[in-house]
């Protein structure tokens, strides 16, 4: 590696937290600059143990073909249209990377996306949808049916046990055979040792607890194996997770002020039993129940993890006051402000459904989540399922004008305003749009861009790859699940 004077500093970037979004930058800018000295920080002893996690999410690379909670308006399909672009993006970068042999292919699955609705009230709803989306080049190959068969012939699992006096009445699906499933655990892998292939170091057992501001950088300060560490870097990334709020407010930097976390936390009923798994080839999403909350859209995922076929289905919400899988019961309440007290009561006012929805998950007994299930897969065995504790999220809270506090879906990057310190705060889609989002960071960092990416063009290609049986990044089948 080129050597890059530092003068006085021990880092050119430190980036927090060692999951994708933090490994997803470093590996870009290692593109741009491979002589820059990078280091993570990363507080547990290997990488990608929280939400970037193969078990901690659901591994859907997130197109729009088939989550709902996307779209509540069926003719307006801005939303989905731009996740789409945005995945292509992502996709067209890390074929690229596996292309030039940086990195395996094996992180990434093709999986056809399906949605399934039951009644006539969400029938109607997925017909506009379809119709709405099919006109656009990224949605051309999707597939609407009524018929029982053809869902038989998409997802035999969804069918079989279901009678024709079924209590779920008529049932309509769409199908996109371009759908991907990823597992960000090992895609994190991969990037980061691009970073380390390059002369950056990865730090384990680093706990960053303060970010202090310098005349011409930052000073990063935390408990390490050796005892409290300090580190002089001239930029600093966040990508910490549910921690990042905190460290953001400890820089003290006023683009953050106002802002809010809610802890929210998922558990999913898993089958490991590869002959059951490896009979259903997609992921099944379906409507949120009425008066439940959009991050609530049940679905019906198979995955691929570790060289195994699995099932997953949920997600069930959990309740804890942890903003980090291995965090502590008093993370939630490090992050309150007198500046940001109102924001949090004003979003919890205007989202009841979602109190009343945790209430309810979280009175549930194992006999209710398993007839959750079995909505989607009648003749699930429950000896064979098993429920496991997923990702612990920070739901993003923000402050607004006419509002007071506004509940986001999705994530958000916050930056300084002289672009030497960034986080990002937010969950679900975070991961599958990573590169949009880091591509943005950096050019606010003012760092050129090696090649430019087409963003209709890397999804398209997938499409065409998945009809055609085919996948450059990994040849065969496989899947992952949020």
């Amino acid at each position: 590696m080129a050597t890059h004077s530092t003068r006085g500093f021990d880092a050119d970037v430190v980036l927090i937290g060692g999951g994708i979004m933090s490994a997803t930058l470093g590996a870009m800018l290692i593109e741009r600059r491979p002589d820059l000295r990078i280091v993570v920080l990363e507080r547990a002893d290997a990488l990608a143990t929280e939400s970037s996690g193969p078990w901690n999410n659901a591994g859907t690379g997130h197109t729009g073909f088939c989550e709902l909670n996307y779209m509540p308006d069926p003719t307006d399909g801005a939303k989905p249209i731009a996740m789409a672009e945005q995945f292509g993006r992502t996709r067209a970068w890390w074929d690229g990377l596996v292309a030039s042999g940086r990195l395996d292919g094996e992180f990434l699955h093709p999986t056809p996306h399906l949605d399934l609705v039951f009644g006539e009230r969400d029938m109607s709803y997925l017909r506009q949808r379809y119709e709405t989306l099919r006109t656009h080049p990224a949605f051309a190959a999707m597939e609407y049916t009524e018929n029982p068969e053809t869902i038989r012939q998409w997802a035999p699992q969804v069918m079989e046990g279901r009678g024709s006096d079924s209590m779920w009445g008529r049932i309509a699906a769409t199908r996109h055979p371009g759908g991907t499933d990823v597992d960000f655990g090992a895609l994190t892998r991969g990037l980061t040792t691009i970073i380390t292939d390059a002369g950056g170091e990865v730090r384990f057992g680093h706990e960053v607890t303060r970010l202090r501001r310098t005349l011409a950088g930052w000073t990063v300060r935390g408990r390490g194996p050796g005892g409290r560490f300090e580190i002089r870097t001239r930029r600093v990334f966040v990508g910490a997770g549910g921690k990042a709020l905190r460290l953001l407010q400890s820089a003290r930097i006023p683009e953050v002020r106002g802002y809010a976390v809610l802890p929210v936390g998922a558990a999913f009923l898993r089958c490991s039993d590869p002959d059951v798994a490896r009979r259903l080839d997609g992921k099944v999403y379906g409507q949120a129940a009425i008066g439940a909350p959009p991050m609530s859209v049940p679905h019906l995922d198979r995955r691929y993890v570790d060289g195994a076929d699995h099932l997953m289905f949920g997600p069930y919400a959990t309740f804890s006051t942890k903003l980090l899988k291995r965090g502590s019961l008093v993370d939630f309440f490090t992050t309150l402000r007198p500046g940001n007290l109102h924001v949090i009561a004003a979003a919890m006012a205007q989202n009841l459904s979602l109190v009343r929805y945790l209430v309810a998950e979280l009175a549930a007994g194992k006999r209710k989540k398993f007839a959750q299930l079995q909505r989607y897969y009648p003749d699930a065995d429950p000896a064979q399922w098993e429920l496991i504790a997923a990702g612990q999220r920070a739901q993003l809270v923000t402050p607004d004008r006419r509002r007071v506090g506004v509940l986001q879906q999705g994530t958000e990057l916050v930056t300084a305003a002289d672009g030497t310190i960034a986080g990002l705060l937010g969950a679900s889609p975070g991961a599958s749009t990573a590169v949009p989002i880091m591509q943005d960071l950096l050019a606010h960092w003012g760092f050129d861009e090696v090649q430019e990416v087409a963003a209709a063009s890397g999804l398209a290609a997938n499409a065409a790859r998945t009809d055609a049986g085919t996948s450059p990044s990994a040849p065969g089948e496989g899947s992952i699940a949020v």
